[in-house]
């Protein structure tokens, strides 16, 4: 691979920084305007004072078992591509991969380029890894895409108008493409090795060889098949990962005594799992809080109550997977060098499909 020049390097390098900075420095804006609401605040930890251990538990099992899934629809989606891995270093990674995603700038990109060197390592080729990687995002948007619509439409019940059917249209609208992408995948390929070979035109970056090998990665990408029915098993699942992170959310009103606005409750999940993918504000802290906090009140929660359930939810589903995930990192980074100090692979189980 051809070194990236430094003026190029450190440019990208400001730019992240600056990123970075602009994106913590709004979210501490939006905490700080949520602080203006102090009584409110007070009340809502005063409410975590009788939390309901057994929903508290509840809540933590369900997002164990949302991690957990997700390596497991990764190992699925590896092995179709012929890689083998174990559901203990997928779901390890998943730990790791959240981490990144919920601290750095440039989402998905940068966790899924950490994830695409993660199966490198573990003997997936380019092509196995950059598929499935590909794949299941687009069976996330799907489910994500599936459950706003069934959002929308609980909101809007007994609503009729320009409004109503504006958000049933463009929902099935994203669900339509969605699905058109996952099962030609091989237009989306074509498009994204277009698009590279024009950005190299016009910027010069990637270089030749490096252009060689991505074009040849993207035409092996094209060629792992993808059944109907493997394709209908990857957005089931990948939607029932997003209602076990939703189940997650309705275990936190339990646990604070809170009744549930049924009404919005997943229109509010949906909104705040769009702004938590943001790539300016890393984990869109500040802003989910206040998304999820303010869809929940305007759907007939208490405002105390609903901030009580906010806290509790961010509280399992980012600062403690943060730093379980970072934990998680520092593992897998003692466990790559431990094996080139002894000169052996972690998992030597080779890519079947699409090596070169």
């Amino acid at each position: 691979m051809t070194d990236e020049p430094a003026p190029s390097r450190k440019r990208r390098t400001v730019w992240i920084i600056i990123q970075y900075a602009l994106g913590v420095g709004i979210g501490a804006v939006i905490l700080l305007l949520l602080a203006g609401k102090r009584g409110e605040f007070v009340a809502a930890l005063h409410h975590l004072d009788h939390l309901n251990v057994a929903w508290a538990t509840s809540a933590v099992v369900a997002e164990v078992l949302s991690i957990v899934g997700y390596g497991y629809l990764q190992q699925r989606v590896l092995r179709w591509s012929g890689a083998q891995l174990s559901l203990a270093s997928l779901t390890l990674v998943s730990l790791a991969n959240n981490a990144i995603a919920y601290t750095v700038p440039g989402e998905p990109a940068v966790s899924s380029a950490y994830r695409y060197r993660f199966f490198r390592r573990h003997g997936a080729s380019g092509a196995s890894a950059g598929w499935t990687i590909l794949t299941i995002l687009i069976a996330q948007a799907i489910g994500m895409s599936l459950l706003l619509l069934i959002g929308v439409l609980v909101a809007l019940a007994g609503h009729s108008g320009g409004q109503a059917r504006g958000g049933v249209i463009v929902g099935l609208f994203v669900v339509v493409i969605a699905g058109a992408l996952l099962v030609r995948r091989d237009l989306l390929l074509g498009f994204l090795g277009s698009v590279v070979r024009v950005v190299q035109r016009v910027t010069g970056h990637p270089g030749g060889d490096v252009l060689a090998r991505v074009e040849s990665t993207l035409e092996r990408m094209r060629q792992i098949p993808l059944s109907r029915g493997a394709a209908l098993w990857l957005v089931t699942m990948a939607t029932a990962l997003w209602l076990t992170d939703f189940l997650v959310l309705i275990c936190c009103f339990g646990a604070v005594h809170a009744p549930i606005p049924w009404g919005g409750v997943l229109l509010a999940f949906g909104i705040s799992q769009i702004v938590a993918s943001l790539p300016l504000i890393p984990g869109g802290i500040g802003i989910v809080e206040g998304s999820l906090a303010v869809v929940l009140v305007a759907y007939g929660a208490k405002k105390v109550p609903a901030l009580a359930v906010v806290l509790v939810y961010r509280l399992l589903t980012f600062w403690l997977v943060i730093i379980v995930g970072w934990i998680s990192i520092g593992f897998i980074e003692w466990r790559v060098r431990r094996s080139r100090a002894s000169g052996v692979l972690m998992e030597t189980t080779p890519a079947r499909a699409g090596e070169t």
